[in-house]
């Protein structure tokens, strides 16, 4: 019969002791939950943007921006000339190109860093006022486009190509500009502003 109490008072002690450990590490969590985090500072101790001075359509323009900021984005998203359009960012469409010192390039692959103080002329630096450039009227003229998002670079790789001395013949200008895709396919009507303008200079 005693041995009998003892086991009883034994399995209550346990019980007790069981239910008192619980709470305790109940509270612990709590606390735990309650105290504060300590979130790292990721804000950078030191600045990583260069500053860049671009010369775009007569117009000098002073950026603060980092080494890997192309020149289509500094001319889209800093300057706001968002004439020059990214295509398939890969410098493989033309859709973003531009003159730098006079010579047509891919903006998409361009730093802006690489070109600081270069004069830059984008599509928006061709017509003088209301007066078109030769070239968007002969586009024009002979439908050289369509949907319009490659136009700007065709329309510039064709000002350059005027001045590189490529061949005459109408498959001289397809090699010379087929940096350029038109996907809607106004190539015959390209080629013939093209060969407009050459026959104006001549």
């Amino acid at each position: 019969m005693k041995l009998r109490l003892r086991c009883r008072r034994l399995g209550k002690l346990m019980i007790v002791s069981t239910v008192a450990a619980a709470i305790a590490n109940f509270g612990r969590r709590i606390t735990m939950a309650q105290a504060p985090i300590k979130v790292p500072n990721l804000t950078p101790q030191t600045s990583d943007t260069l500053s860049v001075k671009l010369r775009v359509n007569g117009t000098a323009h002073t950026l603060q921006i980092e080494p890997r900021v192309t020149l289509l984005d500094a001319l889209r998203e800093y300057i706001g000339l968002t004439g020059s359009k990214k295509g398939c960012d890969h410098g493989q469409c033309g859709a973003c190109t531009v003159l730098a010192d006079g010579r047509r390039i891919n903006s998409c692959l361009s730093l802006a860093v690489m070109y600081d103080d270069a004069e830059i002329t984008t599509i928006e630096g061709l017509a003088r006022g209301d007066e078109l450039h030769p070239v968007q009227a002969a586009f024009i003229k002979h439908d050289g486009f369509q949907c319009g998002y490659c136009t700007p670079g065709q329309i510039m790789s064709a000002v350059a190509l005027l001045k590189e001395g490529c061949p005459t013949s109408d498959e001289g200008i397809r090699e010379c500009m087929s940096g350029n895709i038109c996907r809607c396919g106004a190539y015959p009507g390209i080629v013939a502003a093209v060969q407009e303008c050459r026959a104006s200079q001549a």
